[in-house]
């Protein structure tokens, strides 16, 4: 029986599909365009292979959440989905009241295939609608409009007990009036969960060659800093107050599968590129899958896994990686579980400096969290309760 962590923050399965209908320009997720079509009967089988090689590395785990992540989960057929899941049950007990999220793009073709997502136990969607300006859409790389991704959600909506739905805001030449109007327009659909995340302009993306070449400009840093407070406010005036630093939500309908990461829960990575973080005898193990997909299907076929990294972390690694994760939640952080990872506790220096700056704040119950202020700059505080 391998060791289970001092505190239990839950166990889920992330199931990566690395495939979509185009690259976006700012996406640097593992994503790939294939056009000759995906055999999916043998990726399936791969998938399976791969949960058997897991379930051997987590005896007595019960599963509390699944991520089906991409690239585009929702290019693959119902039967697929649901041939995973019957993999996944039959590897681990699964909790009752699982939580099972399918990532989406709201088109059309992709939103008549919700019934069936919810047949084979799909019970939660997030859509990827980035953006309700057909103009933005197209700038954007999108394959769907405005109008297509509405419908979508309103399918969603109809379908699943649950649901959510992204937008990207900072984008070139965006004023906060335009991004709460933009906003607003979100918020009228009814959801109860959303990301909003700003855009960023990533390594090896098709937007940093533009950007590089003068021909992409996104908002500085005080502009920025404006549309993030719009973020805050609307959000907050329509009863979906951010519980993480991008993810905005009703009490009680955040998404537990991400809760479990930034918790600093056990998760299985399966499919190509994707990443796990389980506990075994000689500490908590950080996994890596090869990126490349047909790559990925050869190891499984051959190994019966993906894995291209094994590593055993450091105590300074967990510890950094509780902070990098924790301190995003408006929960905070337990500083006492920060010591049992870590083996040393937070300077006590350090965080009294941070409360004086108004970046953090202490609980009477000595919670650490990062405040209004302090989100905008939480790299650095990581950064220095780190040190």
């Amino acid at each position: 029986m391998t060791t289970r962590p001092p505190f239990d923050a839950g166990f889920g399965i992330y199931v990566h599909w690395p495939f979509c209908a185009s690259k976006c320009p700012y996406c640097d997720f593992n994503s790939h365009v294939r056009k000759g079509g995906i055999d999916e009967a043998r990726f399936l089988a791969a998938y399976r292979r791969e949960i058997a090689t897991w379930a051997e590395m987590t005896p007595g785990r019960t599963v509390s959440s699944i991520f089906f992540g991409g690239g585009t989960p929702s290019l693959m057929a119902p039967e697929t989905v649901g041939g995973i899941l019957d993999a996944i049950g039959a590897a681990w007990p699964v909790a009752l009241d699982v939580e099972v999220t399918l990532e989406a793009n709201p088109t059309s073709v992709e939103a008549r295939k919700f019934r069936g997502y919810r047949a084979a136990g799909i019970n939660r969607v997030s859509l990827g609608v980035q953006s309700l300006r057909d103009e933005e859409l197209v700038r954007l790389g999108r394959l769907h409009t405005a109008e297509e991704a509405l419908a979508a959600v309103g399918v969603a909506a109809a379908t699943f007990n649950r649901y959510s739905f992204d937008l990207i805001y900072a984008r070139p030449d965006q004023t906060p009036d335009q991004w709460g109007a933009e906003l607003s327009e979100a918020l009228a659909c009814g959801p109860e969960h959303l990301s909003l995340y700003q855009l960023t302009i990533e390594p090896d993306t098709a937007y940093d060659d533009l950007a590089r070449a003068g021909k992409l400009i996104i908002p500085d840093t005080d502009s920025a800093r404006a549309l993030y407070d719009t973020t805050q406010e609307v959000t907050a005036r329509h009863g979906l107050p951010a519980y993480e630093i991008s993810n905005h939500a009703r009490p009680g309908q955040e998404c537990r599968h991400n809760l479990l990461y930034w918790r600093y829960g056990e998760y299985v990575g399966i499919g190509a590129g994707a990443h796990g973080r389980v506990y075994s005898d000689a500490g908590r193990l950080a996994l890596a899958n090869e990126k490349g997909p047909e790559a990925w299907l050869g190891r499984v076929e051959d190994d019966g896994s993906g894995f291209i990294t094994r590593e055993i972390l450091t105590a300074e690694n967990e510890g950094d990686e509780f902070l990098l994760m924790g301190l995003r939640l408006r929960e905070g952080i337990d500083p006492h579980r920060f010591e049992t990872l870590r083996g040393r506790p937070l300077d006590g220096e350090q965080v009294s400096e941070l409360i004086r700056y108004g970046l953090v704040q202490q609980d009477a119950d000595g919670r650490i969290r990062v405040t209004a202020e302090g989100f905008p700059v939480l790299d650095a505080v990581v950064a220095d309760l780190a040190a």
